[in-house]
């Protein structure tokens, strides 16, 4: 057993080596501080906002550390861009077991110090610590808003159109093809469609572009991360409203889309599976056009999929035949 100075001597040298690079602000203190301090652009509100990665739930273990570093910050930076915020920094705990050593931290923290440094958004501090049990990340971000102008949950009002950014359900295609190669094959897919849903799986591309867009002409807006249809009755729930989605309006990519064509069951994995961190948004009619445009401007694709309309929190999905689509499974859980 380590002395409590040699083990406090090591933690500071895993610090000094892997992240104390990362800390680029001055409100970081080079991480020689117990805590960092910041102050938000004038006229701005705090958000704030932290969610944690797990080896053998979020990640697989062999995945690259690189890319398990930049999807665990990734998945907050989706949350802010949904809340219409930029990010300001973050703070990381990393809790590794005992056969995680440089060959690991090194390539993990120089993917997060590149994705750090490509949002703008540098590290503050953390904890470092051991354990048992499965690789642990936790992050916890923070970003600024215009004060008041956050984009909530809820604001949905009847009338309002039904958007989503990018393509939905690659992630949980991905997953399925990283647990069952076989897949591939069955589905009819390219080589260059594999990668692409393996892609969506390892590194989400959160939306922070178009967060001004959103504050602009959103009245209500979250990420998805734990399915389409489950993220969506959230955001009815606390709206107090309904809506109404065309599930053949919901953009799919190619590789999601021949999937879907060779097993039409696969629409409950794509719209309710999760992992696609994409933003939902409600934007009165008025508006739709104008957000489309300012997305499209920075390269990210918005798609109309349904309406608002009067209720209390029901998400419901038409298929093409206008017939109620019934889910077993709406939405991911940990729980």
């Amino acid at each position: 057993m380590q002395e409590p100075q040699a083990a406090e001597a090591g933690e500071a040298r895993l610090i000094a080596r892997s992240f104390r690079p990362l800390a680029a602000h001055p409100g970081a203190f080079g991480l020689l501080d117990d805590a960092a301090a910041i102050a938000p652009p004038p006229g701005c509100d705090l958000v704030l906002k932290t969610d944690g990665v797990v080896a053998g739930m979020h990640f697989f273990p062999e995945d690259p550390p690189d890319t398990v570093a930049r999807k665990a910050l990734r998945v907050n930076l989706s949350d802010l861009a949904a809340k219409g915020a930029s990010p300001l920094g973050f703070l990381l705990t990393l809790v590794l077991p005992p056969e995680i050593g440089d060959a690991w931290l090194a390539p993990f923290a120089r993917g997060l110090g590149s994705d750090a440094a490509h949002f703008a958004c540098p590290l503050f501090g953390g904890d470092t610590d051991r354990t048992t049990g499965p690789i642990t990340i936790s992050i916890a971000m923070f970003g600024a808003v215009p004060h008041g102008k956050m984009v909530r949950r809820a604001g949905a009002r009847p009338g309002d159109r039904v958007v989503v950014t990018g393509t939905i359900g690659d992630a949980a295609l991905g997953l399925i093809l990283r647990r069952e190669r076989s897949a591939a094959a069955r589905w009819g897919l390219a080589q260059s469609q594999q990668d692409h849903l393996m892609r969506r799986y390892l590194v989400p591309e959160p939306r922070i572009a178009i967060a001004e867009a959103l504050r602009a002409h959103a009245s209500a807006a979250m990420d998805v991360s734990d399915g389409l249809a489950g993220d969506l009755a959230k955001l009815c729930r606390v709206s107090g409203v309904a809506t109404d989605i065309e599930v053949t309006r919901v953009p799919l990519s190619d590789a999601a889309r021949a999937a879907l064509a060779k097993e039409p069951a696969l629409i409950e994995t794509i719209v309710a599976g999760g992992d696609d961190y994409e933003v939902l948004a409600c934007v009165p009619p008025d508006n739709l056009e104008a957000l489309r445009r300012q997305a499209t401007a920075v390269g990210v694709a918005i798609t109309d999929i349904g309406a608002v309309a009067a209720g209390q929190g029901q998400a419901r999905f038409v298929d093409a035949c206008g017939q109620p689509l019934a889910l077993a499974h709406p939405s991911f859980s940990h729980f």
